[in-house]
């Protein structure tokens, strides 16, 4: 039997329901990437373009600090990485965490939420800045996790 883990952001707690779905249903580990600096209403805000958000999405190399008590990856077979779409793609907090985690040899499933924009541009994102991670597809949750196990 293989061990997975469900490792998700979420800024509003959408993306934390279906990530805690998801790892019950998959009976895996469920784990929060949390920033360091937690985002408030004004800082998601994507009608500002000056908002945390909106800045952060702008400076492409930019990683937001997380929180560093990310888990040993080296037992998983499976980890699936959660969070909302933010202009079209990943927020940048998704590769914080991807670039603090060792992947090799782990196959990584992407789920999001999304008010309105599909999830292939995130992960096509995603393959491009990191061609050494076996993605092993993507899936948009809004409906619910069934179709994705």
């Amino acid at each position: 039997m293989s061990k997975k883990l469900v490792a998700y952001f979420s800024a509003s707690g959408v993306t934390e329901r279906t990530a805690e779905k998801l790892a019950e249903m998959a009976d895996a580990d469920l784990y929060e990437i949390k920033p360091e600096e937690k985002y408030t209403n004004a800082d998601l805000n994507y009608m500002d373009p000056n908002s945390r958000s909106s800045m952060e999405v702008k400076t492409k190399g930019f990683r937001p600090p997380i929180v560093q008590d990310i888990p040993d990856l080296s037992g998983y077979d499976i980890v699936y990485i959660g969070f909302p779409i933010w202009w079209y793609t990943a927020p940048q907090i998704i590769n914080s965490f991807i670039e603090c985690c060792d992947l090799n040899g782990i196959k990584v499933g992407i789920f999001a939420t999304s008010g309105g924009t599909g999830i292939k541009g995130a992960l096509k994102d995603l393959e491009k800045q990191y061609p050494h991670v076996e993605f092993a597809g993507a899936e948009l949750m809004n409906k619910g996790v069934k179709d994705f196990l």
